[in-house]
């Protein structure tokens, strides 16, 4: 064939095609929405129908006789109908896994804050590699939302019990206050200055619980800014030592230095103080009288410090262990706290100030007590 009648070929095909194809995107751009079966039953339609057309074209345009011309549609008619069959055929599947991951989607996105198994992941893995890695990503998105669930419902739970508790201990010392302001109002106070030196320390623990609030606050917040500088754990800890020692002597409580090692490390120096404290004074407060903390400071080989608080508690249940840094914990269901008791924020406190420095606080249990571990990168 000349190269001329071989382009001419050429180019009455393309544009019978071209036609039918432009002609079925504009049907189906005017239909809007469709489902996936439809569109891919009018993909293949518009697919055989183009090259049908530019077939019948050449046909047309060679000048073939009426019996040649109709051998030929019969053939195209006959290879269009197969093709479009094959078509539905294999595009079956397709659907049907859309169509799965449709009603996964569904119940993804419908799952409420107590139902966790909402979502259901297709039956069997699809053939399709696009849509095997879209069931795929649902999954862990369905997992992810099965986490921050459990998540919020247990900051909720501590929530509750944060305000329940709270209230019962600002209901204590208030009431007390007001009973002496009134004594003291009326005249009728036996020792005004003893019931002066006793409101000042009620107003002090108020104060400690306002404080321990506000910063459990920033912490769950996410707003606590961090001042980091290098400073010595040794110099931290005799500090926290040092603050600690007076509430140790009025409780006979015997602190003792069981190897702190001066390792420097990059902290916020005013948050970890307070974090070493709150340790402390937790250890303390649940050590009996000529009981001892002891506090050590050593250093990993993972580049890592570990600090330790020691204490005479008598342990913690294991069910309880994993509640301890809980907010509001107390480890008793006695919801007074003693004179120096504070609100149950001390250990939450903790973990949110050990966290934001991207450590680890973690609690054992021991010979006669429990040690409280922080880790540290150093």
């Amino acid at each position: 064939m000349p190269l001329k009648d071989f382009l001419l070929v050429c180019l009455i095909a393309g544009l019978c095609g071209l036609a039918v194809t432009a002609a079925g995107m504009v049907a189906l751009r005017c239909a809007g929405r469709r489902p996936v079966a439809v569109a891919l039953g009018a993909s293949s339609v518009v697919t055989v129908a183009a090259m049908a057309a530019g077939t019948l074209g050449v046909a047309q345009a060679m000048f073939l006789s009426a019996h040649d011309l109709t051998v030929m549609m019969a053939v195209c008619a006959v290879a269009a109908v197969l093709a479009i069959g094959a078509a539905a055929v294999l595009g079956r599947p397709v659907v049907a896994d859309v169509r799965a991951l449709q009603q996964a989607a569904h119940g993804l996105g419908s799952a409420s804050a107590d139902d966790d198994d909402a979502y259901r992941p297709p039956p069997r893995p699809s053939a399709i590699a696009e849509l095997a890695d879209l069931s795929f990503e649902l999954e862990r998105t369905s997992a992810r939302l099965r986490e921050a669930r459990a998540r919020e419902r247990a900051v909720e739970q501590s929530r509750r019990e944060l305000i329940a508790w709270i209230s019962h201990d600002l209901r204590t010392p208030l009431a007390g206050l007001r009973a002496m302001a009134e004594s003291l109002e009326d005249g009728v106070a036996a020792d005004p200055a003893r019931y002066h030196r006793r409101i000042r320390v009620e107003v002090d623990r108020l104060s400690g619980m306002v404080d321990d609030l506000f910063e459990l606050s920033r912490i769950q917040a996410g707003a606590l800014q961090l001042s980091v500088s290098r400073v010595s754990l040794y110099d931290l800890v005799g500090d926290a030592l040092a603050g600690t020692e007076v509430l140790a002597r009025s409780r006979a409580v015997r602190l003792e230095d069981s190897g702190i090692a001066a390792v420097p490390v990059h902290v916020d120096s005013k948050e970890m103080s307070r974090a070493l404290t709150n340790l402390l004074v937790n250890a303390i407060r649940h050590t009996p009288s000529d009981g001892t903390v002891a506090v050590g400071v050593e250093r990993l080989a993972d580049d890592h410090v570990l600090v330790t608080v020691t204490d005479a508690c008598g342990g913690i249940p294991e069910d309880d262990l994993p509640r301890v840094f809980d907010t509001g914990w107390r480890g008793s269901h006695a919801r007074t706290p003693g004179p120096d008791g504070g609100a149950g924020l001390g250990l939450a406190i903790v973990r949110g100030i050990v966290e934001a420095h991207r450590g680890t606080v973690d609690v054992v249990n021991v010979g006669g007590g429990c040690r409280f571990e922080m880790r540290l990168p150093a």
